[in-house]
């Protein structure tokens, strides 16, 4: 029986795939800026990113999730406002939720709070799907510095640090702007950080 040939963008998705798996740190475009990831439940492998990006900050630190139906997984409770604005979102929406659990203690602020998105991207999506846990996404640059509006704009000492780089040709669908942020207090309260 002949060998099915995989796309290069399933190739890509393996490569990124097994270097999350090892506790590495990959490169990757995502539906807003290119992100730096690793497993959201790895504290050596989140550690290594704040050490890439020169950074302590928690709060810039969020994790992706292939469905909306996941995002209960990692918060004590999703107020229901929170699938609404979910719903509606037009462009792509982070939501910072109380009772942040299940990821490495690392990316979880002082509140207890998790920033979390479900990404419209063809190649994150996939990324997702496969690895199956949720992923840290925090902007592709230096702290201090400015979010990369695409490939071409990352730092050098990023790109040469990442354990593996997700080809360029899968940045297609990136808006190049960070998300919009909202934070949902437990009883629904909605707070207005980034639109």
């Amino acid at each position: 029986m002949a060998e099915i040939k995989k796309s290069k963008l399933e190739e890509a998705v393996d490569q990124a795939v097994a270097t999350v798996k090892r506790g590495g740190v990959i490169l990757y475009p995502t539906d807003t800026v290119w992100g730096l990831g690793c497993d959201a439940t790895n504290s050596a492998a989140v550690e290594k990113v704040f050490a890439l990006k020169g950074s302590q900050e928690k709060k810039s630190m969020l994790v992706l999730v292939d469905t909306v139906d996941n995002v209960s997984r990692y918060t004590g409770r999703v107020p229901e406002v929170a699938w609404q604005l979910m719903e509606l979102a037009e462009k792509p929406l982070t939501l910072i939720l109380p009772g942040g659990c299940g990821v490495a203690p690392e990316i979880i602020p002082d509140g207890g709070t998790i920033g979390i998105r479900v990404p419209d991207h063809e190649f994150c999506s996939l990324l997702l799907r496969r690895l199956r846990r949720p992923l840290v996404s925090t902007s592709a640059n230096l702290a201090g510095r400015p979010a990369p509006e695409g490939f071409d704009s990352i730092d050098q000492k990023i790109v040469e640090a990442a354990d593996y780089v997700v080809p360029r040709e899968f940045e297609r669908g990136s808006t190049g702007k960070p998300s919009s942020i909202v934070s949902l207090g437990p009883g629904g309260e909605i707070k207005i950080i980034r639109e």
